[in-house]
């Protein structure tokens, strides 16, 4: 039987990738912690129902990781990324997780999640050569 690596993106290949891992993992995890998956999506959404920002993240396991977030730029410093942040605490908290994981690159919004009480775990030089 031989063997060899594809390039293409294969959203089936994809799923069974993770499928695979997440079963592994389920191996290693404690029996209270199993079956804790969830999508979280927030939205800041204007009277018309135009999405202007929001959070996308997932509870996974004991943890939220907190994937993107994402306000407008006209309606920055108005609270709204504070607000999707509390909105994700508080759901983190419901459903018993012990931290949130994120990451930011240097000129996103690393002092507004400083500002909002989040600490530097670990740095990377040179991610897209900024200075």
């Amino acid at each position: 039987m031989g063997f060899y690596i594809t390039k293409e993106v294969d959203r089936k290949a994809k799923q069974h990738v993770d499928d695979e891992l997440y079963k592994f993992n389920l191996k290693h995890f404690p029996e209270d912690l199993k079956d804790r998956y969830e999508d979280i999506g927030l939205f800041i959404k204007d009277d018309n129902g135009i999405v202007r920002g929001g959070l996308i993240g997932s509870i996974c396991w004991n943890w939220l990781e907190i994937y993107n977030l994402f306000v407008d730029e006209d309606i920055r410093k108005l609270g709204f990324g504070t607000k999707l942040l509390i909105t994700a605490e508080n759901i983190a908290l419901e459903k018993k997780c012990d931290f949130v994981k994120l990451d930011t690159l240097s000129f996103q919004a690393l002092d507004f999640y400083k500002k909002n009480g989040y600490t530097v775990y670990g740095t990377l030089d040179n991610v897209g050569r900024e200075s």
